[in-house]
């Protein structure tokens, strides 16, 4: 780095403090990997229930912060911890707004007042940074709950000499989650009426927050390559397609890392044996306890096992999966399932698993314990989604020697290099059509290879070796905050 960068990353949820998906490993792990390198990175999120029921060591840092909210000003307080890497975290306190069941909602849905949890969460970690004296570089913020940030740096707080020199980066992590509110309580937010436009927040007579951060953030990412791809089309950008044309300058695909200290099968604490590309044995052993504990019929140990694990949603591929689950059974596989989602799904697997018990398992909820000894003991992993913006997933099945078949959309198709029995390169098994008849011949095509002992261990190895850490992808958003904070600093206030 030519000069030290101070990053304030702002976010939802950040593991281990709130978690409800894949966002939260991202901004752990990535400010981590920050840290490492040499980035003077701090992180901001709210003070969740599930973050003050969590055993967190905190101190309160600031009593009695003032936060405008619409027509009225919210005083809350802020609460300091750390990560495990030492990278600081500011809790965000105010009880009426964050201390609640959910993150986000309920089951039955969203809470009704996100624009006001999320307009304060954004004001106030502004208002904080400027009390404190934190004299950032950039601003790194994530999906819709973050994205006002961009829009007041760039309007309300555009004549600050404390803030004129800030840069902003805005991640979108899933284009589908919008951040949608009636337009008529833009009042809320405390914007100036001239951003309710089709080049500002205004969205199909709706105000969103996901473009608010795309529109006035100085550079917007997303979380694999292709994806940055697909979404800039009209079948996969969910209307924001126009807006991220526009914004196609700015506008980068860095693969997201894994951090795979949780996920090594060499030592994991969740399964019944380990091993290593150097030594399998403990493989076959996984295989052996899983067939056991899901109920399979013992012949299925000399048969291949496939496995789910995800949320049982359409956009997951769940549509092509029902599809062919009888199919599968006639190739005599083994069939294990895990997640949780749409209630269509749930009853349809159950009745599945009730019909065919000696071959197909299924447990509805999440485990995740019960995950990690799945990925150990399952031979090949399905990934069939309609669109995936990075995932996780395939890489731990990577990592533990479980064969990704997937989808070739967003990540999954960075990630995942089709195997050449020619020259034994290549990760997994990957189709393009969103259709069943080529799924099913793709794992079709996996099952003969598996048959083949030889090479099927080649292809595990392969996996098993791949590097998918957070280094490379870090120094890539190092090398774009330098840009855009360089870029900030040669304009003038104002």
């Amino acid at each position: 780095m030519k000069d030290s960068l101070r990053v304030w990353f702002l976010a939802s949820e950040v593991a281990p403090f709130a978690k409800t998906g894949g966002l939260a490993d991202v901004t752990s792990s990535l400010p981590a990997c920050l840290k490492d390198i040499g980035v003077d990175v701090r992180v901001g999120l709210p003070f969740y229930r599930m973050t003050k029921n969590g055993g967190f060591d905190t101190h309160k840092v600031l009593e009695g912060l003032d936060v405008p909210l619409g027509n009225t000003t919210l005083r809350g307080d802020v609460l300091e911890t750390s990560t495990e890497e030492g990278v600081p975290v500011y809790l965000f306190d105010r009880a009426d707004l964050f201390d609640r069941p959910g993150l986000y909602g309920t089951s039955v849905g969203d809470y009704y007042d996100n624009l006001e949890r999320f307009t304060y969460f954004c004001r106030a970690a502004l208002v904080f940074a400027g009390k404190m004296g934190f004299q950032f570089d950039v601003l790194h913020c994530h999906d819709w709950q973050t994205g006002l940030i961009p829009a007041y740096v760039n309007t309300l707080y555009r004549g600050d000499p404390f803030f004129s020199n800030v840069a902003s980066v805005f991640t979108i992590h899933n284009i589908a989650y919008q951040g949608l509110f009636p337009s008529d309580r833009l009042h809320i937010c405390g914007l100036p009426s001239s951003v309710l436009d089709p080049d500002g927040l205004e969205f199909w007579g709706e105000i969103s927050l996901l473009k608010a951060g795309i529109v006035y953030a100085d550079a917007i990412t997303t979380v694999s390559p292709r994806y940055g791809r697909e979404i800039q089309t009209p079948e996969f950008g969910m209307g924001m397609d126009g807006i991220l044309g526009k914004r196609a300058a700015d506008f980068y695909g860095i693969l997201n890392g894994v951090d795979c200290r949780c996920w090594d099968p060499s030592k994991d604490r969740h399964i019944k044996a380990h091993y290593s590309p150097g030594n399998m044995e403990g493989k076959s052993t996984c295989k052996k306890a899983l067939v056991h504990e899901m109920g399979l019929d013992r012949h299925i140990l000399n048969r291949p096992v496939l496995a789910v694990v995800s949320r049982l949603v359409a956009q997951k591929g769940c549509g092509l999966l029902v599809q062919v689950i009888e199919d599968l059974l006639m190739l005599d596989v083994g069939l294990v399932i895990l997640g949780v989602g749409e209630e269509r799904y749930q009853t349809l697997l159950g009745k599945f698993s009730e019909k065919y018990p000696e071959s197909i398992a299924v447990r509805i909820g999440f485990d995740e314990s019960l995950a990690h000894r799945i990925m150990a003991g399952a031979d090949m992993f399905l990934i069939p989604s309609q669109y995936e913006p990075c995932g996780l997933t395939q890489v731990y099945a990577l990592k533990y020697g479980t064969v990704p078949i997937v989808r070739a959309t967003g990540g999954l198709g960075d990630t995942i290099d089709a195997f050449d029995p020619d020259s034994g390169e290549g990760t997994g098994f990957k189709f393009s059509e969103y259709e069943a008849k080529a799924f099913l011949n793709k794992i079709k095509d996996a099952l003969k290879l598996f048959e083949d002992g030889p090479a099927w261990m080649r292809l595990v190895r392969n996996g098993m070796r791949a590097d998918f850490s957070w280094e490379k992808s870090a120094r890539e958003y190092i090398s774009l905050y330098e840009k855009v904070r360089d870029a900030a600093r040669r304009k003038k206030p104002g």
